[in-house]
């Protein structure tokens, strides 16, 4: 007698195991709320989709923020070069980019959806597009799942992958972990991963869209350093954002207490080294103010902040400028001070931190360990990982992994 197998969710996670399940002969049925597959799949590296990362799978763990270890079976089972196999074995050209990135050859995430519908019609997996489960439970050890139209379906395995809850705009609006819970399964604390920082500071508006490159941001707890990230971000109207800031938020988002940011300007140069660049420029520009002497070696709008965290007056003049004033200087420019005030809402992550509780799931299958015949994968477990197509892989990874043992 065939298996009928129930997928909820069709992203990632829920394609990959609505294939691997239909591939090994069940019936299975994949329930997705949108008109499409793979909603949140189409706005991945800015709408060209970062498939996964080139780099050697045993680099990944490096990359896993939660509970590394409970990926090693799925990473390990399915990874990087076999989902790069199954897209251009259903014609899906890609190509490594910087960080080891891949993504579509023609820089069309649709072309990536198109690969996984041909996968999923190859298999034999049926896909309800525009259905909405409104809940769902379990019934003589049937798993009934209720749409919000009142159709009951009825299945034998039930694999939720009904992402995190981040991005509601693509239906991932955390509906899985309230089935999870009527299952009896603990959520941890949802929190917003890679997300940008909201600052305190009054001058924002007279920073906001200034872009910087080759910046070190460091992050301090109990005057510790937590983490540093070194390369580009932008100011906005609420605070910072852009790759290190997003990387930087999943390294801080579990702090107890708010932590202090310092943002260096010229990591690439020691004290010693900026401060004989200092005399240089100060030698040029000897009969110049202060607040006209730093062009060379900032930007613009920067330098009225970085002279008033000095405490020098701007309008004194280079020569006049002690050496404590010009150390002073130093350290504003290599640590200069940004006031965190918390981070934007859930629904502006990318990925979502928190969610199933992983010694609830058993890592070599993705089965629950409270209700037999139960799977979860992908973003609705507690594992979240840095940019660069690592959260993807790992949603293909333990999809699959759900797939081939239902």
């Amino acid at each position: 007698m065939t298996t009928r197998v129930g997928v909820i969710g069709g992203g990632p996670a829920g394609i990959m195991a609505a294939g691997a399940a239909a591939g090994r002969g069940h019936d299975v049925t994949l329930i997705e709320k949108n008109k499409q597959l793979g909603k949140k799949l189409f706005i991945t590296g800015k709408g060209r989709c970062n498939i996964t990362n080139a780099s050697p799978i045993s680099e990944f763990f490096d990359n896993i923020i939660s509970n590394r270890e409970f990926l090693y079976s799925s990473l390990y089972t399915f990874d990087n070069e076999a989902i790069i196999r199954l897209l251009e074995s259903y014609g899906l050209n890609t190509k490594v980019e910087r960080g080891n990135r891949v993504f579509p050859e023609s820089d069309k995430s649709s072309d990536v959806i198109k690969a996984f519908q041909k996968y999923l019609d190859h298999m034999g997996a049926e896909v309800l597009l525009n259905s909405m489960v409104s809940h769902v439970y379990m019934e003589d050890n049937i798993f009934m799942v209720v749409l919000t139209t009142g159709e009951k379906m009825q299945f034998d395995r039930l694999v939720i992958a009904t992402g995190g809850a981040s991005y509601p705009a693509t239906g991932s609006e955390g509906d899985g972990y309230k089935m999870a819970r009527a299952f009896g399964h603990t959520v941890t604390e949802l929190k917003p991963s890679l997300v940008p920082i909201e600052l305190e500071e009054p001058w924002l508006k007279d920073l906001m869209g200034l872009s910087l490159k080759n910046v070190t941001l460091r992050a301090y707890s109990d005057k510790k350093l937590i983490h540093e990230e070194f390369g580009e971000m932008i100011f906005t109207h609420f605070g910072i954002s852009g790759p290190i800031v997003l990387t930087m938020s999943n390294h801080i988002n579990r702090l107890k207490n708010k932590p202090v940011l310092t943002l260096d300007l010229k990591p690439a140069l020691d004290d010693e080294t900026l401060d004989n660049r200092l005399l240089r420029d100060f030698q040029e520009y000897k009969n110049k103010q202060l607040k006209n002497a730093l062009n060379d070696l900032l930007p613009q709008k920067l330098i009225p902040l970085i002279i008033q965290v000095s405490g020098i007056y701007p309008e004194k003049t280079v020569h006049q400028i002690t050496r404590e004033e010009r150390s002073k200087l130093l350290e504003a420019i290599k640590a200069f001070p940004l006031q965190f005030k918390g981070f934007r809402p859930l629904d502006e992550a990318i990925v979502t931190s928190g969610g199933i509780k992983v010694q609830e799931v058993n890592p070599s299958t993705m089965e629950s360990r409270i209700v037999p015949g139960l799977y979860f994968a992908g973003e609705i477990i507690d594992i979240d990982a840095l940019t660069g197509g690592y959260n993807l892989q790992i949603a293909y990874s333990t999809g699959y992994l759900a797939g081939i043992n239902v």
